[in-house]
């Protein structure tokens, strides 16, 4: 029995079934929404995450977390508020993350906003914890030197270089029939062929290669194991930066392979795919037995890309039309 993140419509099917698990004695959490009606998880690793927090509430919890410099953590924010929501985003406001926030700063915990916030805070923070820090970009100053500039805040890019344009829309969920009908785990960033694709953040390369259904692909586990980055659909030919492997690690802003419309063919390197796009993926891993499983869960990419979407990272061509990020990165204080 496969369980995945699923929509609001199809939610109440996924109790039912979650009801039918428990009756044959499955320890499994498959819920729509946290409420006070909804059984915390039993087991010993999550199994249902749904991820749903909009673009607006992302970025306004990041500059609460920068403008404190960190004591008021962005993570910890959003899950309080996802606690007195109980879940259902749709009655985001404002003022709700800024009330709660100033709770913070008067030393109130963002604990005691629910029994439920230990769940939020590790369903949230395996998607969010590795995105927001301190790290260092190399310049060059007003007289030529070549300094770090160091920085807190996003330390995660968009995965389309800068000043390359791309389109996208809300499209997870969606219906896909090639091979057998399924829906679309994915977020998919429209553009044109050979358009750099950067590592959304640091980790190292778990999977280079072919597969019928996302062509060339590249796979990147987090540094903490929590985020597998997949990135499919690249460029025929020459579908990856020059020199990446399997096993090395990546910085995030990094090229890492080039747009392309690659896949839907049993044989290898073919373009099947009728617009060049990137399919990037997020699956959140608690427990090594839910990588490449049938209990993966993948999320909702839309508001996140929204957000990273103010932070992408500049490329330069070389002669031989390899693309490198233009200014060296690390993070960390320096």
């Amino acid at each position: 029995m496969v369980f995945r993140s699923v929509s609001r419509n199809a939610g109440r099917r996924w109790l039912l079934l979650t009801a039918l698990a428990a009756a044959i004695g499955l320890l499994i959490f498959a819920g729509h929404r946290m409420s006070e009606n909804v059984a915390v998880p039993t087991g010993d690793y999550i199994r249902y995450v749904e991820f749903d927090v909009p673009a607006t509430a992302l970025q306004r919890a990041l500059d609460v977390d920068v403008r404190t410099e960190g004591e008021i953590d962005w993570v910890d924010l959003l899950s309080a508020l996802a606690c007195r929501y109980g879940g259902d985003w749709s009655r985001y406001q404002a003022t709700d993350l800024d009330a709660i926030a100033a709770e913070m700063e008067g030393g109130q915990s963002a604990a005691e906003n629910g029994k439920y916030f230990s769940y939020y805070r590790e369903a949230y923070g395996a998607v969010l914890d590795g995105l927001l820090g301190d790290f260092c970009e190399q310049r060059t100053d007003d007289v030529g030197n070549t300094v770090w500039q160091h920085q807190y805040g996003l330390k995660a890019f968009c995965p389309i270089a800068k000043g390359f344009a791309y389109t996208e829309s809300d499209d997870f969920g969606a219906s896909r029939s090639y091979g057998y009908k399924r829906r679309h785990l994915g977020h998919d960033m429209m553009g044109l062929t050979g358009t750099p694709i950067v590592a959304v953040e640091s980790g190292t390369v778990v999977m280079l290669g072919w597969n019928q259904y996302g062509g060339w692909r590249v796979g990147i586990r987090s540094s903490d194991g929590r985020r597998y980055w997949y990135y499919a659909h690249l460029r025929q030919d020459r579908p990856y930066a020059a020199g990446l492997a399997e096993g090395q690690q990546v910085t995030a802003g990094d090229v890492i392979g080039y747009m392309g419309r690659t896949g839907y063919s049993a044989e290898e390197n073919v373009s099947n795919i009728v617009t060049p796009h990137l399919h990037i993926g997020l699956e959140l891993i608690f427990d090594e037995s839910q990588f490449e499983s049938d209990n993966e869960i993948w999320v909702n990419l839309y508001p996140l890309m929204q957000l990273l979407a103010k932070h992408s990272c500049e490329t330069v061509r070389a002669e031989d039309g390899e693309y490198t990020r233009k200014y060296a990165f690390k993070e960390g204080i320096g």
